[in-house]
């Protein structure tokens, strides 16, 4: 007989790159009573998080929220901005930039994929995957496009496939100094919230994301932060689109309802979300985050493993790649990890399958859950044979009780 009882005794742990942990506090928020999506109350809570979530992207312009995944709002970005045949560049940076670009050819877009020019030994087949993105390359395809054929440019912040953070500032940057007037589409799905993103500062002009990552929701929630020029793209864009169009859900949102039914309890989530972060400040959110991620990394190079990302400056904070010695299944070493210690790690994706897994540090988190994560990878990739130099986690222990955090998780007595 089939069961579904996966709740052993005492907490699971999900370290995966999202969907993460959801902090308690959350989760009762979600628990209130469903309210009428048309009444009084649910206009008020409207207008808090259309305000709260402007202050996440870090944008005074409007940011639209769908009941849908991010791929959703991949879709909403293409397709408000768009018409069929426009010419689009996207750059191959892991498996969900690819996931991307498929979709854009799907939606009847041709699209250019650009991709690291250099080379990688142990992964001839996925150099790319671990770096970010060139902006010179993209510089240099814009300056030799002067008829202005590409309509935008499109590529992802933090990789969550492959644990690096592209520079979105220098990626417009480039834009600026190729003198092309493409737009800028960034997929930050699992950087919001977590790593420092700004969507005004940094000339984006379509920002996609999600509720399930930095935000600490479950899945249900996706965003379009929109700049005033992809507002003036959407009023001439020819890409078939209804649930996804921007016009009715912005003037709608004006008095804090949507032209649909919105999940009104993940919506409360969201309130409580946007007040946990907001309220601790998101500098400090973010310096959390880099040092969770230091401390992983600091156990991975004990281990004599090799991180996944070769660009130490484009570390994410949000999740860490461990690279597995030739010859060693990734999965193998997950399932063992999960069988016998009931830790979840992200598998390796598309090109990467089998090659690594993933330990995200974010969400409902602290030292002491990153420190039980740790000891079920090290006694796992031991159980799985992997020779290990030294223990990860003591690594990790010395690194978070010598780097105390930026804020006291409590004041001295």
């Amino acid at each position: 007989m089939l069961t579904l009882d996966f709740h052993p005794t005492g907490r699971h742990f999900l370290q995966i790159p999202g969907p993460s942990p959801v902090p308690d506090r959350i989760l009762r928020a979600m628990s209130l009573p469903t309210i009428d999506h048309r009444g009084p109350e649910f206009g008020a809570l409207g207008l808090k998080v259309l305000a709260d979530i402007k202050q996440i992207f870090q944008t005074q312009h409007p940011v639209v929220i769908y009941p849908a995944s991010g791929t959703g709002a991949w879709e909403a970005a293409l397709t408000n901005v768009l018409s069929p045949g426009d010419h689009v560049l996207m750059y191959e940076t892991g498996h969900f930039a690819s996931l991307w670009q498929k979709m854009a050819t799907r939606l009847g877009l041709k699209t250019e994929f650009l991709g690291y020019p250099g080379k990688d030994e142990h992964l001839p087949a996925a150099a790319g995957w671990r770096h970010g993105v060139q902006a010179p390359q993209i510089e240099e395809r814009l300056r030799a496009d002067t008829q202005h054929s590409i309509k935008a440019v499109c590529v992802v912040h933090n990789e969550t496939s492959t644990g690096v953070t592209s520079n979105i500032a220098a990626v417009r940057r480039a834009i600026d100094a190729s003198r092309h007037p493409a737009l800028l589409l960034v997929d930050t799905i699992s950087g919001l919230a977590s790593a420092d993103y700004r969507h005004d500062e940094w000339g984006v002009d379509v920002t996609v994301s999600g509720s399930q990552k930095g935000l600490m929701l479950p899945p249900g929630i996706s965003f379009n932060a929109v700049s005033p020029k992809a507002l003036a793209a959407s009023k001439t864009a020819q890409c078939p689109k209804a649930f996804w169009a921007w016009d009715d859900i912005i003037e709608m949102n004006k008095t804090g309802y949507w032209p649909y039914t919105p999940n009104t309890n993940l919506l409360y989530g969201l309130n409580e979300a946007c007040d946990m972060l907001l309220g601790q400040g998101l500098d400090v959110v973010f310096a959390r985050h880099q040092r969770w991620g230091e401390g992983v990394r600091a156990a991975v190079r004990a281990w004599g493993l090799e991180i996944q990302c070769a660009d130490p400056a484009l570390y994410s904070p949000v999740l860490t790649g461990v690279m597995m010695p030739e010859g060693v299944d990734a999965d193998a070493v997950r399932k063992i990890i999960y069988d016998r210690f009931d830790c979840s790690l992200g598998t390796g994706l598309g090109k990467l399958k089998g090659r690594m897994f993933r330990i995200g540090h974010l969400g409902d988190c602290n030292d002491l859950t990153l420190l039980a994560a740790l000891s079920g990878c090290e006694m796992g990739l031991k159980l799985a044979g992997v020779k290990l130099a030294g223990s990860g986690v003591q690594a990790a222990m010395d690194h978070f009780s010598s780097h105390a955090a930026v804020v006291p998780l409590r004041k001295a007595a």
